[in-house]
């Protein structure tokens, strides 16, 4: 059984945006990587995302 302190993955997905803009308090960004360090799919999870914005950051209005 998880630890109130654990994160799960559901509020891992709610929080993504906020740990990769660094909008996360100390406290939350560690249990954050806690859970990546022991979660396989969140980890796959967040790199896909910051695969997503390095697309979506290049692309030009002429192209979409």
């Amino acid at each position: 059984m998880e630890s109130p302190e654990e994160l799960t993955c559901k509020e891992l997905v709610e929080i993504v945006t906020d740990y990769l803009e660094d909008r996360l308090s100390t406290r939350d960004r560690m249990r954050f990587e806690q859970h990546l360090a022991m979660c396989e799919g969140c980890s796959a999870y967040l790199e896909q995302m910051r695969q997503t914005i390095q697309i979506v950051g290049t692309l030009r209005e002429d192209s979409v």
